[in-house]
């Protein structure tokens, strides 16, 4: 799974104020579970950018201290991110990537979208075109 760590910290003003050292970036939550979700949320919303922009995804941090928590993206975004990861380090374009599936270059692009919904088949098999394969780990709750 992808992670981050996040610094949750009370807010002077109230709420819970959330902190990626990784990014620079921060919210806000009014209680902790609201925290939590802003935080994934915000999450995605930095990769998701940083994708747009073709840019570098960083690598997460380690996870030190009382107050900082690990932030998991969902699975399918942690799949569309690792793929991007993927296609970058292969140094092909996302048109070489679609003509290698054999798809039009807007379905290949929707692979990207971290907001989007993408059938697991189709990410498999975007994988597969940059001589990949998936594997699925499954862990206990934490």
């Amino acid at each position: 799974m992808m992670t981050y760590p996040a610094l949750f910290q009370p807010d002077p003003k109230g709420g819970i104020l959330v902190k990626f050292p990784d990014f620079g970036h921060a919210t806000h939550g009014d209680n902790q579970a609201d925290a939590c979700a802003m935080a994934q949320d915000l999450l995605v919303a930095m990769l998701s950018d940083l994708i747009a922009g073709k840019r570098d995804i960083p690598a997460p941090g380690q996870v030190r201290g009382k107050r900082v928590q690990p932030v998991m993206v969902p699975a399918l975004v942690a799949a569309k991110v690792e793929l991007y990861q993927q296609l970058r380090a292969a140094h092909i374009t996302k048109a070489e990537l679609a003509r290698r599936m054999g798809q039009a270059k807007q379905q290949v692009e929707r692979l990207f979208d971290l907001r989007r919904y993408s059938r697991f088949d189709q990410i498999e098999a975007a994988f597969a075109a940059l001589g990949k394969q998936i594997a699925i780990e499954i862990r206990d709750a934490a």
